[in-house]
């Protein structure tokens, strides 16, 4: 049984093609405009699963990549600190053995004197010492002074045993703090005398100075010598834990240059492709067009011409 087709009918189908092809061109087109392949879900449902986890893996390796920086920075300003605290434990030393020999002048000792006064606030300005606005000597309380000295002696300062940790990957914390106490020696609750106390040291130093107490300078030398060691451990530690930081900053740098490439193949259109497949389309629906005209022109007034 034949079907009988109507104009109606005709139209109706052309208009459908019309649209449908209408509708492709459009999509194509929005894909040149915005070079992107991904504009919304229903372009692709499993594609923009993976987008989005690319997109949140990324935004976690970024904020890696700013934590990497911020411990690089926080390490590289400890050690250098600890390189001019070492200096000026090196020039103490110096001094305590040119004093030590017994042959200078009372003149000669009031000098050196003079200058270990200032090299321990120096010292008390080093121990002092801020990154950012944080004082890096004093564990977590990094907004308090550890040595301040308006509230007393640096000798008698406790600083806080808290460690500053950074995050730098998924289950990564690393402490890339150093506490003042462990660095330029605890405060002695028992014999405050026979504390290694970097400050306790430089008192002792300047009393035998003032008493021309020569053995007394000897003695410190060895208090001095193993605050240097302690400061070199420091170093040392530091030094490993730059190291371990920079195979980390490698390693986010080559993850998010995966992960961008990753996500730009999921997202981002293929240009060239994408111009060819729209010139395919336009061309199709010009066609459409052309054969439209010639299906729906006919009309009554051409027949009774």
């Amino acid at each position: 049984m034949l079907m009988r087709i109507t104009n109606n009918m005709l139209s109706s189908q052309l208009l459908t093609n019309l649209n449908r092809n209408a509708q492709a061109m459009s999509h194509t087109q929005e894909q040149l405009s915005t070079a992107r392949k991904l504009n919304k879900p229903s372009d692709d449902p499993v594609g923009i699963t993976y987008s989005l986890r690319y997109r949140s893996e990324l935004s976690s390796n970024d904020q890696y990549q700013r934590n990497v920086d911020s411990a690089m920075s926080w390490l590289d300003h400890n050690d250098t600190v600890l390189g001019q605290a070492g200096d000026v434990v090196q020039r103490l030393r110096a001094l305590t053995v040119q004093a030590a020999t017994g042959t200078n002048p009372k003149s000669a000792l009031d000098s050196i004197k003079a200058e270990v006064v200032q090299l321990k606030e120096q010292l008390v300005d080093i121990a002092n010492s801020q990154l950012n606005g944080k004082y890096i000597f004093n564990g977590q309380t990094y907004d308090k002074k550890p040595y301040d000295t308006t509230l007393g002696e640096p000798e008698k300062a406790v600083t806080d045993v808290g460690t500053v940790n950074f995050v730098m990957g998924d289950s990564v914390i690393m402490p890339i703090s150093v506490t003042g106490s462990s660095v330029f020696g605890e405060v002695s609750t028992t014999v405050p005398d026979d504390s290694d106390n970097l400050f306790s040291v430089i008192n002792r130093i300047t009393n035998a100075l003032d008493t021309e107490n020569f053995s007394a300078l000897s003695g410190e030398l060895t208090n001095l010598d193993t605050r240097m060691e302690t400061m070199l451990r420091f170093r040392s530690e530091i030094g490993a834990k730059t190291n371990r930081v920079e195979l980390m900053q490698n390693r986010l740098s080559s993850l998010g240059v995966n992960l961008t490439d990753l996500q730009s193949k999921t997202e981002d259109a293929d240009y060239a492709g994408t111009i060819l497949q729209s010139k395919i389309q336009e061309n199709i629906y010009n066609a459409s067009l052309s054969a439209g005209s010639k299906i729906i022109s006919p009309s009554l007034m051409d027949f009774l011409r």
